[in-house]
């Protein structure tokens, strides 16, 4: 009972027997009230032989009642089978196709029955394997990229090691400090890639309280200051009027320190970085804006691509905080939020502005 070939003919033969009774009874109801009728009408000579008449009458139709009924359930099963048959071909073929799908044969093609309905069901699971082949794609491509990011400092550590141990390297403070600074970024790397895997799978739990941006962006600059300083560049910050939102600190935090440090990596000595809040009737808008080396137009959504390199820039472009993943977890952080995180530039060698919309719940 529980097949569905077996449902679809018993429904036919359900439906065969519920007419056929309703056929019969509105038959035996209605056939001999009209039989007395017609034999009243044909006057007296016909009354004598009335009853006899009248039960051959019933008689005759009970037995074509019974063979039209047995006649009309035979075709009915038929029938059945043969549409279940129908209908169970293309599903079986489409069962097929996701048991392949399932194996990992994901380029496996999907056949289209012909049936509106069941064609859209094709098309589904057309979108299905190619939503999973492009997914498969993409975690090749990132086994690839997160290989490709710990294989520098990896060989760096390993030829500072290696030269302490055949002595051509001093095992000096200024030595031990570039292998530190190698597994900083390595610790960096697998932090953020831990961070932006629970981001992407709606695990990241933000710690949400009414905080006033002003004197939080304040902060953030005057740790960056001397990065700036260091680097020759202007780091001024705007943040009048300062709206209360409800935000997680820490993570915004974390969004403004690697949009800001992106901004000084670009920014050429004598440059300007200038971080702004405005409130806006939905929120709050933080920008970050630099002078520096600006960005295609092609360029301006892939740079929230995880390890995206923007060409002829120097290695380490493209994450605030030098991992490589830096503006893809801005985003994540920013979405999180319910707000969002965009690019502009006015074009390459003039400039580019990151802004994030911070909604006030």
């Amino acid at each position: 009972m529980n097949r569905l070939v077996v449902r679809l003919v018993l429904s036919h033969l359900l439906v065969a027997v519920v007419g056929a009774l309703a056929t019969a009874l509105v038959v035996r109801a209605l056939a001999p009230p009209m039989f007395d009728r017609q034999v009243g009408m044909m006057g007296g000579g016909g009354m004598g032989r009335g009853p006899q008449l009248r039960h051959e009458f019933a008689t005759a139709i009970d037995w074509s009642l019974v063979a039209g009924t047995s006649a009309g359930v035979v075709a009915a099963g038929a029938f059945g089978m043969y549409a279940a048959y129908r209908l169970m071909r293309p599903l079986a073929a489409l069962g097929a196709a996701t048991r392949e799908i399932a194996t990992g044969r994901l380029q496996h093609a999907i056949p289209r029955p012909g049936t509106r309905e069941l064609d859209d069901l094709a098309d589904d699971i057309r979108t299905l394997s190619e939503s999973l082949a492009e997914t498969e794609v993409r975690r090749t491509r990132l086994l690839g990229e997160v290989a490709h990011e710990m294989r520098t400092p990896l060989t760096v550590v390993e030829g500072y090691v290696e030269g302490m141990i055949d002595g051509v390297l001093p095992t000096d403070d200024a030595t031990l400090a570039q292998v530190s600074d190698e597994m900083r970024r390595l610790r960096r790397l697998a932090d953020d890639l831990s961070a932006l895997s629970r981001a992407e799978e709606g695990r990241f739990d933000l710690a949400r309280v009414q905080t006033a941006l002003g004197p939080l962006l304040r902060s953030i600059v005057e740790r960056l200051h001397p990065q700036a300083d260091d680097a020759g560049i202007t780091l001024a910050v705007r943040t009048e009027p300062s709206p209360e939102i409800l935000i997680d600190p820490d993570r915004i935090a974390q969004i403004v320190t690697n949009l800001v440090g992106n901004a000084l990596r670009s920014t050429p000595p004598g440059g300007t970085v200038e971080v702004s809040l405005l409130e806006t009737s939905r929120g709050a808008r933080i920008s970050v804006t630099d002078t520096g080396e600006g960005l295609d137009a092609a360029d301006l959504e892939r740079v929230f691509e995880r390890f995206y390199r923007v060409p002829g820039r120097r290695r380490g472009h493209g994450a605030g905080d030098g991992s490589g993943i830096g503006l893809t977890l801005s985003r994540r952080l920013a979405q999180a939020h319910g707000g969002s995180l965009e690019a502009r530039s006015a074009g390459l060698g003039r400039g580019a502005t990151f802004v994030l919309d911070l909604p006030r719940r």
